[in-house]
């Protein structure tokens, strides 16, 4: 597996600081490891009509993925939850078991998501698949009805399963999902979500997920941080993170196949000398490995100091969208408008620096609409936009931008009569 680690010194407001970029990426031929995984999948009334159908779909299209060493269940949930199909292996009949019963499924009454969550995590961690790490894949709208709906007990609902060994995805469906609780759940677990809310978004946000979930190459990937000659050194991404003694973890979670992990590190200076010791660890083949990283020091105004920047300037433009967007639904104009001005301003550095790792382009379109929802000075904000743009928060901040893989498995988009 490649490691480097970057590190540009930099003026800043309040002094000299460092930029630690550290990417940890998988080769595209490396042995990926088993899966198992169980898909909890919403059909609750909200659930009814596109939303289902694109649940069903992406479910479809993970099942049509899967190889006979690979062990998949089935929970769907409305009031209740119901494990429809346990984990097994997914041979030729049991994968054709498994999309029959997808074919036949309706929407019900009730979302009772707190206990669909607790239901499959506690299925898949009684099945063990030598090398596969149990995960559960949640396919819903997020909008609770039934059991707990505050967001601080999703939020303690995903930190238990984290610590219990189950990895949480989530794939927020249909234009009324909540993105508040699928942040809440899959934070513990350094997965973000990804989101759909039309046609043409399934294939990419499913391909993406397909390739992670089963190019997985190494898993618990951390990266530890030791620093000399720093005043302060904090984690920028929101990786799950924490002090050990003198130095600092973050952890990225999985590495999957042509899917680089990205983790940037910023700390300020109080001596002119300084020195950044980096390690990773990570489970790979059942094996537990630690390896030393060495740092490598480049110009700001180089190509791969460019790059460092410009990773920066992208998890200041998105925190800065995100504030105004909060601001918005709150009703502080004023607010709202001094964030949008730094997403601006952030914007205009990631253009200048020119990286083409970070494309500025991709945050053109969700700062023209946000731009567009102040000036109308709206009583509420377009859910549809901020959603999306929500999404997409999730996805940078957790470093988890890959390419999508082929999407032939995908069968074609319905719509309702």
């Amino acid at each position: 597996m490649k490691q480097t680690a970057w590190a540009v010194e930099r003026d800043a407001e309040h002094g000299r600081e460092v930029l630690l970029l550290v990417t940890l990426e998988a080769a595209a031929d490396a042995p990926r490891a088993p899966v198992a995984i169980n898909l909890a999948l919403d059909r609750s009334a909200s659930m009814r009509g596109v939303p289902l159908l694109a649940a069903v779909q992406a479910a479809q299209a993970l099942v049509e993925r899967a190889s006979a060493r690979d062990y998949l269940g089935l929970l769907t949930f409305d009031a209740e939850p119901e494990q429809v199909l346990p984990m097994r292996a997914m041979d030729a009949s049991a994968r054709a078991q498994f999309l029959q019963v997808l074919a036949r499924l309706e929407s019900g009454e009730g979302t009772a998501l707190h206990e669909a969550v607790e239901r499959a995590s506690e299925v898949v961690r009684r099945v063990l698949v030598p090398g596969a790490r149990p995960q559960v894949l949640l396919l819903t709208d997020g909008e609770p009805s039934v059991g707990p709906s505050q967001l601080s007990e999703f939020k303690s609902q995903g930190a238990r399963v984290a610590e219990s060994g189950v990895m949480l995805h989530a794939l927020g469906l249909g234009r009324h999902y909540l993105p508040d609780i699928l942040e809440a759940l899959t934070h513990a677990s350094g997965t973000g979500f990804v989101h759909v809310d039309d046609p043409e978004g399934l294939p990419m946000a499913v391909g993406q997920l397909g390739a992670e979930l089963f190019g997985e190459v190494v898993a618990d990937a951390r990266v530890h941080v030791l620093p000399s000659g720093f005043a302060d050194l904090r984690c920028r991404h929101r990786y799950p993170s924490r002090v050990e003694g003198d130095a600092m973890s973050a952890m990225l979670g999985a590495v999957s196949q042509c899917f680089p992990r990205r983790v940037l590190f910023a700390g300020t200076l109080d001596q002119a000398e300084w020195s950044l010791g980096v390690t990773t660890s990570f489970s790979e083949r059942g094996d537990t490995r630690r390896i030393t990283v060495p740092v490598t020091r480049v110009l700001p105004d180089s190509d791969m100091g460019r790059f460092v920047r410009a990773v920066s300037a992208e998890l200041d433009l998105v925190a800065a969208e995100s504030a105004a967007w909060k601001a918005l639904g709150r009703r502080h104009q004023d607010a709202a408008e001094r964030a949008l001005e730094a997403a601006d301003l952030a914007l205009f550095k990631l253009a200048r620096l020119g990286a083409s790792e970070v494309p500025a382009q991709r945050h053109v379109e969700r700062l023209a609409d946000l731009r567009r929802v102040m000036e109308r000075r709206a009583n509420q904000p377009h859910a549809l936009v901020m959603r999306r743009a929500h999404s997409e928060v999730s996805r940078i901040t957790m470093s988890r931008v890959g390419p999508a893989a082929p999407a032939q498995a995908l069968v074609p988009w319905k719509t309702e009569d």
